[in-house]
Order: C-alpha cells, then structure tokens, then sequence
C-alpha cells in the first residue's frame, strides 16, 4: 500500500512556474496575457511608489509565494500584492499579503471560476489577507475590493474613478484608469 504524500513547501521551490499548494497537491497556474499583465504591472508599480514614500512594506509582483499555514492551503502567488512581514531573501515570504490582487485572464470566467475565486478569497481572509481586489479588465465594475470585515460585500470601482485597498494599504490610492494601455492609433 502506498501513501499519498502531501507536497511541501520544498517541493513548491522545484515547481515548473508559477503554482501554489492547495489540498496537498502542486496547482500549477497558467499565464496571463498582455492586458491582464499590464494591469497587475501597474499596480505593482503603483505599491512600489508607496512603499518608497512611506518606507512601509513590501511591493510584490507576480509569480512571488506566500507560504501559509491553512488546513487546506500552504501558499498563495497572487499577481500582485502588499506584504508588511519579514523580509525574507531568497525564501518565499512567510504568512499571508496584507493586501492581494487577482487580475482575471480569459479562464477566470464562468460559474466554476466564481466559486473557485470565491474560495481562495475565503483562503485569504483566512491566513489574515485585509482586502482583496477581484480586477475584471472586461467589466465595467472594474475593480471589486474584498475587505475582511465584509467579505461577501465588494467596494465596487470603475473607470475614471479612484480605487484604494483601506485599511490594508493606508492612503495608498491609484487611478481605475491606469490599469488599461491607452495604444495609438
């Protein structure tokens, strides 16, 4: 008789990409494409801006881990994310992002994708993630900020206004707009 092993943090370290640990298994991520990568970009610029500002914090960018310690969940590798623990070198941060960003590729769509990120949100808030941006570049609610005090009830942002991550980011804020390319024509 064989036993199932559950992968571990060491394992994650060897994955073929971006992946996260959930129910004991390695979930590989596929990639993103040009609008949603911008989008994640600028925000990660956005933090980066702040955290030079106010000397608080990290900026992180896509493909980073978060290990974690959920019955169900050893990681997270958000797109984009704001992180106020240890820094940690060469290692994946340790603990959860204060503030994580899902932008939506072409397969984040449909009832399955809902409750899939309805889920991890749920993981998040868990591992003690504040707030959460949902950005959907092909909504008009553009940016669906979950807080951890009112998880089922998104601040909803769209074009032309400005969105903020309060009270897991204080006074950082960044135009709706920024998350699109504005090409010439």
């Amino acid at each position: 008789m064989v036993a199932n092993l559950e992968a571990t943090i060491e394992d994650l370290y060897r994955a073929p990409g971006k992946a996260e640990i959930v129910n004991g298994e390695i979930v590989l991520m596929s990639p993103t494409g040009a609008a949603p990568n911008y989008a994640a970009m600028e925000i990660t610029f956005s933090l980066r801006n702040y955290c030079k500002r106010t000397k608080k914090g990290y900026p992180v960018a896509d493909n980073a881990a978060f290990h974690v310690r959920l019955p169900n969940r050893k990681s997270f590798s958000p797109d984009a994310a704001y992180h106020v623990g240890n820094w940690t070198g060469m290692k994946f941060f340790e603990g959860a992002p204060t503030f994580a960003v899902v932008v939506r590729s072409e397969g984040d769509y449909g009832s399955a994708a809902e409750r899939a990120m309805a889920a991890k949100r749920a993981d998040y808030f868990a591992a003690g993630t504040l707030v959460i941006w949902d950005v959907d570049l092909l909504s008009d609610d553009v940016v669906k900020s979950y807080r951890v005090e009112s998880p089922e009830q998104p601040k909803v942002f769209r074009r032309g206004e400005i969105a903020d991550a309060e009270p897991a980011v204080p006074g950082w804020t960044m135009p709706v707009d920024d998350l699109f390319i504005e090409l010439e024509n």
